[in-house]
């Protein structure tokens, strides 16, 4: 079901680097605020992922997901995505402002 989820927002637009920020969160955002903050800042030692360059987010998913950058939990959370997921929350996080 996520997976169509994905296209059908990547067909509306949704994916694509235009889209409104204000725009709901696609599915597994909210997972992420467990431990990263939907701030811009934080004094936490967990980097935030709001307005970070979507590509740098993509490229560092998809090496937790691969295995090619080393972690303690986010290779675990990042192999539950498709690669095309990964891409969409990238987006939407760098949206977020």
């Amino acid at each position: 079901m996520i997976r169509l989820t994905v296209i059908m927002l990547t067909m509306s637009g949704f994916a694509s680097p235009g889209f409104s920020a204000a725009m709901r969160a696609p599915p597994g955002a909210t997972s992420c605020s467990g431990c990263h903050s939907f701030a811009t800042t934080t004094g936490g030692g967990i980097a935030p992922l709001a307005g970070r360059d979507a590509g740098e987010l993509q490229a560092a998913l998809l090496a937790f997901r691969s295995g090619d950058r080393p972690a303690t939990v986010m290779n675990r959370i990042a192999k539950g995505f498709s690669p095309e997921e990964l891409a969409v929350l990238a987006k939407w996080f760098a949206a977020q402002r």
